[in-house]
């Protein structure tokens, strides 16, 4: 039975003992911007300088090691900030770098690692007041998030020592040996957590449902739902790649909680660096006997595995998702029977997203009521978002429920920006929330908080926490067709509803883009979304018309001016964009007056011109005479 206090000491003391640690964010994001190339070359520039480095501190490899010489080079999961990265933390000291590049790391190591002076230029440079942060307290986008599920951003994922020594299979532990199922699923129940991965349903009721299911069949799975397919949604794959253990540990957890032996982790095959994770984890908490048989002495015992879905956006429905499992074409089914009675392969079955379970052992370790404190009455807890858009500081936060969306965006997003990337003070539009299945919210939602039932009295879910952020320069009536085009291509074409009433409405849609649109083309595609939402067999199909129905509530005056007007107001339509000339790039050199065949265009040499919208033809004659970029909207 394996010593997780001993092992946890161990590591703090190794940790302890190091001349220091850096810390190289290692999530997707970042390594496709060159972070493990920057780990690299840190290794090998500390090396010509004669300093002694590992990149393992694991109890094998430590003992080769000269722990007070040494300086660890570890990765880490997503760190948040992604806007900036590659990241680069260092220990002891508690800074960190942003946009650090190769051809940076022999100034890194000269003047930083080995002469203690701060270079200014890779500091966090806030959006705005563009003053330098050197720690994380003093950056908005980290003091204003709560971290539980992102609690261990800066651990070595690859490492399961480092995972034990954070109190990690603790509450594994006392789950298996020092409660009873029933206890279990009391305990996560009371501590008000709920689905996160969209439904919102309470998690504890959810796991008695399948324990006390009239299946009394002995066989029961859990399935951990990493099938995350939302446009800008990256939480669970961030929580895989950076903390494959809590995930394996909720898993457990919820094993216990309903007698189940077995476990299947479905992760979409586009995520390899959180497959890679996954399975490296699996093989160390076997390896370290927290996986396995008879667990921790007892007759519990546990198995996981993992399968790579095939990037189907409907397998993220729970039932489509187990008949892919099966081997079978995933494909929602009816409901009843749910999951808890007839689940995979008949038998009594748990599905929970990712962050759902991540966030288990922490409810378990430190108890309901601690879980319970934090967050709102009917929304307990924190909530992971991907913010990203048109936002000075895209990545990845973690917030309590019924913090509001000024927050997000102002405070910890750094403000809204526009098209060249500058921060504006006034030009927040709407944001999506919730992917595909979600709606837009205005500016006069800002201030609402952010949870389960104020974003369902306004027509929209919390989601899987996709949150876009829109500026003025947005067409919304393109950002409905966007993410209607997404649901129709990703609908399984089961059900007629969401097979033929999705294509109609991205028709409907395409009407209107075009300009071709009438007040009539509105009408039809109001009920259509309608008709769509009741009849639909499964979620994809009941909530695919979220992003139409909300904007036309809250945005009806854009599509009426597409429809009476033929103008997009925003100009992105380009059947209906305002043909101008931009007055700051015009010279007045009068050459698209001279080309334009119809006569729309005025001016004087050397002065301003302007295009008369009604006579214009778009034939595009202009902006081709145009050397400076000045015509706009053609």
């Amino acid at each position: 039975m394996p010593n997780l206090e001993q092992i946890a000491e161990q590591f703090k003391k190794r940790e302890a003992a190091l001349k220091r640690r850096i810390i190289i964010c290692g999530e997707t994001g970042c390594i496709a911007n060159g972070s493990l190339k920057v780990r690299d070359a840190l290794v090998e520039e500390l090396k010509k300088h004669g300093e002694n480095v590992t990149v393992e501190l694991t109890s094998q490899c430590a003992e080769s090691l000269d722990l007070n010489n040494t300086t660890y080079v570890s990765k880490s999961g997503c760190q948040g900030l992604c806007q900036e990265g590659p990241l680069v933390r260092f220990e002891p000291g508690g800074f960190f770098y942003c946009h650090v590049k190769v051809e940076d790391v022999p100034e890194v190591v000269e003047k930083t690692i080995l002469g203690g002076e701060i270079i200014e230029r890779l500091l966090y440079q806030h959006p705005v007041t563009k003053e330098r942060s050197k720690f994380e307290k003093d950056i908005p986008f980290f003091a204003h998030q709560q971290r539980v599920a992102l609690g261990n951003y800066t651990i070595e994922p690859d490492n399961i020592e480092e995972y034990i020594s954070r109190g990690g299979y603790v509450g594994a532990r006392k789950a298996v040996t020092e409660m009873t199922p029933e206890q279990v699923c009391q305990t996560v129940l009371d501590s008000g957590l709920k689905g996160r991965g969209g439904g919102g349903f309470l998690t504890g009721l959810k796991w008695k449902f399948t324990l006390n299911s009239a299946n009394k069949d002995k066989k029961r799975y859990v399935i951990c739902n990493g099938d995350e397919g939302d446009p800008g949604a990256f939480m669970d794959r961030s929580v895989m790649e950076g903390d494959p253990h809590a995930v394996l540990e909720g898993m457990m957890i919820a094993g216990r909680a309903i007698g189940a032996d077995e476990g299947v982790v479905y992760v979409r095959a586009e995520y390899p660096l959180a497959v890679t994770r996954m399975k490296h984890a699996i093989a160390q908490a076997e390896e370290y006997g927290v996986l396995g048989d008879n667990l921790f002495g007892t007759d519990f015992s546990f198995r996981i595995r993992i399968m790579e879905g095939a990037g189907a956006f409907v397998c993220g429905e729970e039932t489509a998702l187990m008949r892919s499992v099966e081997g079978n074409r995933g494909m929602p089914m009816p409901k009843p029977p749910f999951p808890a009675v007839s689940g995979l392969y008949g038998k009594p079955t748990v599905i929970n997203n990712v962050e759902t379970l991540s966030m288990v052992p922490y409810v378990i370790r430190e108890g309901a009521e601690k879980f319970a404190s934090v967050g709102q009455e009917t929304a307990k807890g924190t909530k992971t978002f991907a913010l990203t858009g048109h936002v000075a500081n895209t990545g990845l936060i973690e917030v309590p429920f019924g913090t509001t969306l000024r927050e997000i965006v102002y405070e910890i997003g750094g403000g809204v920006i526009d098209n060249d990337g500058n921060v504006t003070q006034d030009d927040f539009k709407s944001v999506q929330i919730g992917g595909p299945s979600g709606g837009c919210l205005t500016p006069a939602m800002l201030d609402m908080p952010v949870d389960y039932d104020h974003l369902k009295e306004v027509g929209a879910i919390v989601g899987s926490g996709g949150l876009v952020v829109m500026n003025k320069q947005t067409c919304m009536v393109k950002v409905a067709r966007f993410f209607m085009q997404f649901t129709q291509n990703e609908s399984c074409g089961k059900c007629v509803p969401c097979r033929e009433g999705t294509k109609q409405m991205l028709a409907l849609l395409d009407e209107i883009i075009e300009g071709r649109g009438t007040l009539e083309t509105l009408d039809k595609l109001e009920e259509l979304a309608k008709a769509v939402q009741l009849g639909s067999l499964c979620n994809l199909g009941k909530t695919a018309p979220n992003p139409v129905l909300s904007t036309l509530r809250y945005f009806r005056d854009e599509y009426l001016a597409h429809v009476e007007k033929k103008i997009c107001p925003t100009g992105e339509c380009k059947a209906l964009a305002r043909p101008t000339i931009n007055p700051e790039k015009c010279k007045g050199c009068t050459m698209c007056s001279k080309k334009c065949p119809v006569g729309a265009i005025s001016g004087t040499v050397k002065q301003p011109h302007t295009i008369d919208p009604e006579k214009c033809i778009k034939c595009g004659a202009c902006k081709e005479a145009c050397k400076f970029g000045a015509v706009e909207g053609i």
